[in-house]
């Protein structure tokens, strides 16, 4: 971990995905938000709280589009660029896509950032995209109070592959493919209590490209993804349980987290976006009888650039999680099933 010029994460207000605004807030937005069904080609957009945009170019085609950016997470720039980038081109992934290029998005303060940490912002990002065997085509860049940096990327699949949240079945398993704690670790960062050793745990988390979902949206029993950001795994959770109608039950027992995750957390090391997603919908989750607040906040930590969650046929899931792990996901899990029942989630001691 290099010593920055400047420490990014002190310009900013909030980092990472904990920046994304509020779920009820984004709700109370979007309320009066025109409908869009009258658009036939376009086959997924914001009505599902989905991760992408989904348009339907022909009977073999779709386009997937997606935008996500926000201020810095860490203090060095490239590995800010890179958290940022992986992160953005998550969403294609999630919808069962596999992107083909990305534009930048840039917001630097002028005067308070030298050159050569803004040129590693975007050399960060640029290293991931060429990881994904992307371009960075092109992009846009203002003068903002504080840094911020994302990308928006375009991306294919095929119709019969997308994977909306919403698509989820009574009987199936949910897969967790990464581990939890990427907020608590920032927590920690920011007040200087991360060890070097976690902060590499951190970096390899977040800048692990969730390409798996790509490959998975071909097998028939794999009906729903989604990835888990700023909202935490409840929040994304509940997302699929509103939008199908259904009751998403998880094992707290099974949920991987990050090596010093629950010790940290313990001792108070949450972001405010972690109270912020509870009051927004802790009335849908049913938590077991004293439930210890630190592992409430585990579940509705903000997870920048976070895994992806999987609902499939229960009797293909120990194949799929072991596919999921050998493609280079080791904290893959099995956390989980859907239910008939209320939308709502219920969690397991």
């Amino acid at each position: 971990m290099n010593a920055p010029l400047v420490r990014l994460t002190s310009l900013a207000h909030g980092g990472g995905c904990g920046c994304k605004l509020a779920p009820d807030v984004l709700q109370e937005l979007l309320a009066g938000h025109p409908q869009m069904n009258s658009f036939a080609p376009l086959l997924v957009c914001n009505e599902t709280s989905d991760d992408a945009a989904v348009w339907k170019l022909d009977d073999n085609t779709c386009i997937v589009a997606t935008t996500d950016f926000f201020m810095p997470v860490v203090d060095d720039p490239r590995d800010f660029g890179r958290i940022a980038a992986t992160n953005a081109i998550s969403d294609i992934y999630a919808m069962g896509g596999k992107p083909i290029f990305a534009l930048a998005i840039l917001g630097i303060p002028l005067g308070k950032l030298p050159v050569e940490m803004v040129r590693g912002i975007l050399e960060g990002g640029a290293s991931i995209c060429a990881e994904a065997g992307i371009p960075v085509a092109g992009g846009h860049s203002i003068d903002t109070p504080e840094p911020i940096y994302g990308l928006a990327v375009i991306g294919t699949c095929k119709p019969e592959h997308i994977r909306r949240n919403a698509d989820v079945k009574v009987g199936d398993a949910l897969i967790l493919t990464k581990a939890l704690g990427v907020g608590v670790y920032s927590a920690a960062l920011k007040k200087g209590v991360l060890s070097g050793e976690q902060y590499a745990e951190m970096i390899g988390t977040t800048t692990l490209l969730n390409r798996v979902g790509g490959d998975l949206s071909s097998d028939k029993d794999v009906h729903a993804i989604t990835d888990v950001t700023g909202f935490g795994l409840l929040g994304h959770a509940a997302e699929m349980a509103r939008g199908s109608g259904t009751t998403v039950v998880l094992h707290s027992g099974e949920i991987p987290y990050l090596a010093a995750a629950r010790e940290l957390a313990q001792v108070g090391h949450v972001t405010g976006a972690s109270h912020r997603n509870w009051t927004s919908y802790g009335a849908s989750v049913k938590l077991p009888a004293a439930y210890a607040e630190w592992k409430q906040h585990l579940l509705t930590d903000p997870q920048t650039s976070g895994g992806l969650l999987i609902s499939c046929a229960a009797s293909s899931a120990e194949r799929i999680v072991n596919q999921i792990r050998s493609a280079g996901y080791p904290a893959a899990s099995i956390v989980g099933k859907i239910e008939a029942g209320a939308p709502e989630v219920r969690v397991t001691a």
